[in-house]
């Protein structure tokens, strides 16, 4: 939310995501279906209130359980905990919360059991019946509840609130991402999941993307914004710093759009340059644009990133159409041998510097024969700076058929920050070179 102005939209339906799983809890896995499913509800004009992960305890799911619908959410959605083991117990607790009775659903047990067979046929040694009785327990539904099909063993449940009060209705899903998403639309397609939902408005969202400006500049442009009267009481701004960019998402209701046209022109006309993106898009994918749109590959050769160049100019599907390889030129050996770096130029200038920049990018073209070469060099840390050239401090160069662009830049951060950032520095030299710009 900017400090600027209170967004005064209308009360929203509001949602809460429990992810169970000690494994998650203690970081053993990353939780993928929190930020997945908050996406999926804000789409459909559900704000989330909260995230809330717990282990595979009985109390603390209970806890997790009671504090959303003290909240007044009204809809919570669980993932994880329905397997055949002990520990599965959300469907359990979920009912007992409910108020709702839990029974054996025949049909679903058979249906259990139909997806289990080939297992069973694949591994001889197992005991069907213990196979069968493991998983028969996932055929236990809150009475009342809507069974969302499973996509591997265990079912998905839409489970209303007790009956005769109102409270939060419980979707509980799966913890595995690739039975969890496919589930989601039948989920969000069942009679009581609609009704929890009544009155949720789909706002519009909007990101514009820029770099190059610090975020307590932009938390000034708002105040600006605000005082030159533009109406930010309808729109919910929010700022992010990600991979040295600045994220600038606004969400308002039908009808507001005027008021963020106003925010956007008031934006651009003060930090126009540094606005590369009005539509969201990223740089790695206006980057991927100018390469197809003009025809021409590139080539790169790192040093202190360490291939993340590379694999950030591959993330994107179709990337062989422009992307032809890379070096790691790691030691000043490599930087001769592999691209062709002149040892004299090393021994007087250094290798972290623009002139070794420029031939790692020249080498990186001549070597692939790209349109495009990139070359970067740099003190990662923690150590290895200098007082002429500290830790942060990083030389790159984008070459091409009708000139370059040579920049040392420092970066803030540890090690993995100053990797990843360099990268960014990189992909808008990159853009800015496909737009014509030389030095």
């Amino acid at each position: 939310m900017n400090d600027a102005a209170v967004f005064t939209g209308h009360a929203a339906v509001r949602a809460g995501i429990l992810v169970t799983g000690t494994e998650v809890l203690t970081g053993i896995i990353s939780d993928r279906n929190g930020p997945w499913l908050s996406e999926q509800l804000r789409d459909l004009g559900v704000d989330v209130a909260m995230i809330c992960v717990v282990g595979d305890r009985p109390d603390d799911l209970r806890f997790a359980l009671k504090e959303m619908a003290g909240a007044g959410l009204a809809l919570i959605i669980t993932s994880g905990g329905l397997g055949p083991t002990a520990d599965d117990l959300t469907a359990e607790i979920v009912g007992e919360f409910c108020a709702r009775e839990m029974v054996l659903d025949a049909p679903l047990e058979a249906r259990i059991g139909e997806i289990l067979a080939p297992m069973i046929a694949r591994w001889p040694g197992l005991d069907p019946d213990a196979v069968l009785a493991a998983n028969r327990k996932q055929a236990v539904v809150p009475t009342g509840s809507t069974i969302l099909d499973p996509v591997g063993t265990a079912p998905g449940l839409v489970v209303p609130w007790r009956d005769g009060s109102a409270g939060p209705t419980v979707v509980v899903l799966p913890g595995p991402p690739r039975e969890l998403q496919p589930m989601w639309q039948t989920a969000t397609a069942t009679e009581a999941f609609q009704r929890a939902i009544v009155g949720a408005v789909v706002y519009q969202r909007e990101m514009v993307r820029l770099f190059g400006v610090p975020e307590s500049e932009i938390a000034n442009t708002l105040r600006e914004a605000d005082k030159a009267g533009v109406s930010l009481h309808e729109l919910e701004i929010t700022t992010c710093l990600r991979r040295g960019e600045l994220e600038i998402s606004t969400r308002f209701e039908p009808g507001a759009e005027p008021a963020y046209a106003a925010l956007l022109a008031f934006i651009e006309s003060r930090h126009g340059r540094q606005m590369f993106s009005r539509d969201g898009s990223t740089i790695d994918q206006q980057v991927a644009g100018l390469l197809r749109s003009a025809g021409l590959t590139v080539a790169v050769a790192e040093s202190c990133t360490g291939g993340l160049l590379a694999g950030r100019l591959t993330e994107l599907a179709g990337s062989s159409a422009y992307f032809l390889g890379g070096v790691v030129a790691y030691s000043n050996a490599a930087k001769a041998s592999l691209v062709g770096v002149e040892t004299a130029l090393i021994d007087s200038v250094g290798a972290v510097s623009v002139e070794v920049a420029r031939a790692l990018a020249d080498g990186a073209r001549a070597r692939f024969d790209a349109g495009v070469g990139v070359g970067i060099t740099g003190v990662a840390g923690p150590g290895g700076g200098t007082a002429e050239k500290p830790v942060g401090f990083v030389c790159f160069s984008v070459t091409g058929a009708d000139g370059a662009l040579t920049r040392s830049v420092q970066l803030p951060g540890g090690r993995s920050d100053v990797r990843d950032r360099s990268t960014t520095v990189a992909m808008h030299m990159l853009a800015r070179l496909l737009h014509g710009e030389h030095d």
